[in-house]
């Protein structure tokens, strides 16, 4: 007797089968005929599932470094960088990094004043000081830290002693 068969595949973008056919859809409607074991026909129905691969972009950004999901830390910009995960259905799914970093900045507040002086961190200073200072946010959105370069110079006081006849023009 001849037989019938089902060939029942599930793959991922494209399948060749037995008949030489590469698939790129599903199909439940191809056949192929083969010889049994007894010399008759075989006829082979398949009933293909096919999924498809994903991709995506991972758009960040960030300031200095960032550690993605292939373990990288990045410093600088990169759109080039790829991943293969899986996705819902078994298939590729690769994903693209687009990012952006965006850098901190430093910078020194050189400041030389008498006696006292309030500077952005709320402090009021009354000696020199170079040790303190305050993050702010730069134009790109990271820290830009400040650091105070601050000379106190104090005033001083003094008596005039003068002994003068009649009259006196003082400074």
């Amino acid at each position: 007797n001849s037989s019938t068969g089902t060939d029942a595949v599930t793959a991922c973008d494209t399948y060749t089968w037995i008949d030489g056919n590469t698939y790129t859809t599903s199909n439940n409607t191809a056949t192929h005929v083969l010889t049994n074991a007894v010399g008759c026909d075989s006829t082979v129905t398949l009933a293909l599932t096919i999924n498809n691969s994903s991709t995506g972009t991972d758009a960040v950004t960030t300031c200095d470094t960032y550690t993605w999901i292939d373990g990288n830390i990045y410093t600088t910009s990169n759109n080039t960088a790829t991943q293969v995960l899986t996705n819902a259905v078994g298939c590729d799914s690769t994903v693209t990094l687009d990012l952006t970093i965006n850098n901190s900045s430093t910078a020194t507040d050189a400041v030389t004043t008498c006696d006292t002086y309030t500077w952005i961190d709320g402090n009021t200073y009354t000696t020199s000081n170079n040790t303190a200072t305050h993050v702010l946010t730069n134009a790109v959105g990271c820290d830009s830290t400040v650091t105070l370069d601050l000379t106190i110079n104090n005033s001083s006081t003094g008596t005039d002693a003068v002994t003068a006849c009649d009259t006196y023009t003082w400074i």
